[in-house]
């Protein structure tokens, strides 16, 4: 695929995440009081109200600068991968669920210094849209990197190097 398709596919990904991520934050706000909770499958699924200013299910809580400093790193991180994987096979999807679930996130932390969740499941913290790409896009990254990797090797065995171009 031509590196501006695979920009375009990881644009709109993003986009996609952070689109759905604010309007349903915006819903759950706009319909739910802080605290407030809805049942939707029994209390296996629930739709809570819940406020976050940390990272992770609320861990470092009440730190938003290493938060934001911790948000920064992992962005450039990504980002440093992604320009410099674009030939890999798939990296446009981990990279738009990453990208989006912290633009997201940011927005919502931009807007009042919170973040809102309102998923609930037992046992679990209270999560959102922008979390669920997040994880998702780590798991896919995961497997886009191990396949990669396996790639490279075969192709090191076939033809004695891992220049795939």
């Amino acid at each position: 695929m031509s590196r501006p398709g695979v920009l375009g596919l990881a644009g709109g990904t993003a986009l996609a995440v952070v689109a759905t991520d604010l309007a349903t934050k915006t819903l759950v706000r706009d319909d739910l009081v802080p605290g407030a909770a809805n049942d939707v499958v029994g209390n296996l699924l629930r739709v809570v109200h819940s406020e976050n200013d940390g990272v992770a299910f609320g861990r470092l809580s009440g730190s938003p600068v290493l938060v934001a400093a911790l948000v920064v790193v992992a962005m450039a991180a990504l980002v440093g991968y992604f320009v410099t994987h674009l030939d890999t096979d798939a990296v446009w999807l981990p990279t738009g669920l990453l990208v989006g679930g912290a633009v997201g996130n940011a927005l919502d932390r931009a807007r009042g210094g919170d973040v809102t969740d309102f998923v609930k499941v037992p046992y679990w913290p209270a999560f959102n849209v922008a979390d669920i790409a997040i994880t998702l896009g780590v798991l896919v990254l995961l497997v886009v990197v191990e396949r990669d990797a396996r790639t490279r090797e075969r192709h090191v065995k076939a033809h004695g190097s891992d220049d795939l171009g």
